[in-house]
């Protein structure tokens, strides 16, 4: 299914007076995030960036415009979590208001526009329970959302990480949905919207010593009409060594796969 006709579940929020301090009441929406989907064959790329551009962004609120072919222009603002150290040119990127994580070259994607960078770092406030934002790293879980019409649906998903630059914030994937997402879990575990499924143990956080060795590889995904999308491993989850991140070709999305006994 194409990405600008998947639904993406995201949740309801009561905002606070900065929109990236956000809590979560843990409503379920969805959203179609047609305007920032798949891209149109027009080229992609800038000139290289200045120097200036280039700067270390990563923990920066950013605001652009967007323009897809004939669509008209969006504007989006956005936190950047993490530049890919093994393609330093794509960031991992939160939308306000969208909770899957966006992967996009800000520096030479020619759909966006009018790139504005704050020249302030976000302060992100500390984490108050530090063992059990450790202790969910890695664990099978059940995240409960709340419908417009008070319906709950319960997805279950695998957490994959702490944020670095935002320690309440965990990256997090689901069965029904292998994109990359972030939300305040710790809330959600506070509330009782989040539930630890039992015979996951902790994470084993692994070394990044052979973390390398899968990086850059390319992968071929057969979709269920039969078409193929190439993409390429970017990054290795360390709290499940046998899991990565994966960016297809023409997709601002990252997927999680394991890869382990898909590739020698």
């Amino acid at each position: 299914m194409k990405p600008e006709h998947r639904m993406i579940a995201t949740r309801q929020r009561t905002r606070s007076a900065v929109a990236y301090h956000t809590r979560s009441t843990a409503m379920k929406k969805t959203m179609t995030l047609k305007n920032l989907s798949t891209p149109s064959l027009q080229k992609q790329r800038r000139k290289n960036p200045s120097s200036q551009a280039l700067r270390n962004i990563v923990g920066c609120r950013i605001s652009h415009g967007w323009k897809d072919g004939n669509e008209p222009v969006t504007h989006w603002k956005a936190i950047v979590l993490s530049q890919l150290p093994t393609n330093p040119s794509l960031y991992l990127v939160k939308y306000d208001g969208i909770d899957c994580v966006y992967a996009l070259e800000l520096h030479s994607d020619e759909r966006i526009l009018n790139l504005k960078v704050s020249p302030h770092k976000v302060v992100f406030p500390q984490v108050r329970d530090a063992h059990l934002a450790s202790s969910i790293v890695g664990r099978a879980v059940e995240h409960r959302f709340e419908g417009k019409d008070g319906s709950k649906d319960n997805w279950r998903g695998v957490v994959l990480g702490q944020v670095p630059i935002m320690k309440a914030w965990f990256y997090i994937t689901y069965e029904k949905d292998l994109v990359l997402y972030i939300y305040q879990l710790l809330d959600d575990y506070t509330e009782g919207n989040l539930r630890i499924l039992p015979g996951t143990p902790p994470a084993e956080v692994s070394s990044d010593t052979d973390s390398n060795i899968m990086i850059g590889k390319f992968v071929q995904h057969t979709r269920g009409d039969g078409s193929k999308k190439i993409g390429k491993i970017v990054y290795q989850v360390l709290a499940k060594p046998s899991v990565y991140f994966v960016k297809f070709d023409g997709d601002v999305h990252i997927y999680i796969y394991n890869l382990v006994k898909k590739i020698p």
